[in-house]
């Protein structure tokens, strides 16, 4: 493998082959919530009166509910695949390593759900 130098112990590991993939995802989800968030805030703009009637009654339109739910889906991706490639970076023990993406993942899909949660029951009219 090598004589003990520095590239005689990592010739002939290789790239994992992750980095391109996580790295357009990160992308394609910014560009999401960029779109997203416009069209949110042009919905807010263009509604005029943000009360909790105002705004309970637009997310009861389909057109208005679906947007929402794929910027739920999207800003908790992102900011998920980020602060997992902090961690990954900056966390060296690997037991921490290990709790702090457990945690990570737990809080992500777990406030997405919540969102998700949130945005249907104004969407359909439910009393929670």
């Amino acid at each position: 493998m090598g004589n003990g130098t520095s590239i005689g112990r990592v010739r002939g590991l290789g790239s994992a082959h992750e980095g391109a993939h996580h790295w357009l995802i990160q992308r394609f989800t910014a560009i999401g919530n960029l779109v997203l968030m416009s069209w949110l805030a042009v919905s807010f703009l263009a509604m005029g009166d943000l009360n909790y009637d105002a705004v309970s009654a637009w997310l009861r339109k389909p057109i208005s509910a679906v947007p929402m739910m794929l910027l739920v889906i999207s800003l908790f991706w992102h900011a998920r695949l980020g602060l997992q490639v902090l961690i990954e970076d900056y966390v060296q023990n690997s037991g921490t390593k290990f709790g702090l993406l457990s945690a990570l993942n737990l809080a992500a899909f777990g406030g997405g759900a919540f969102a998700l949660f949130s945005v249907a029951s104004l969407a359909f009219g439910v009393q929670a």
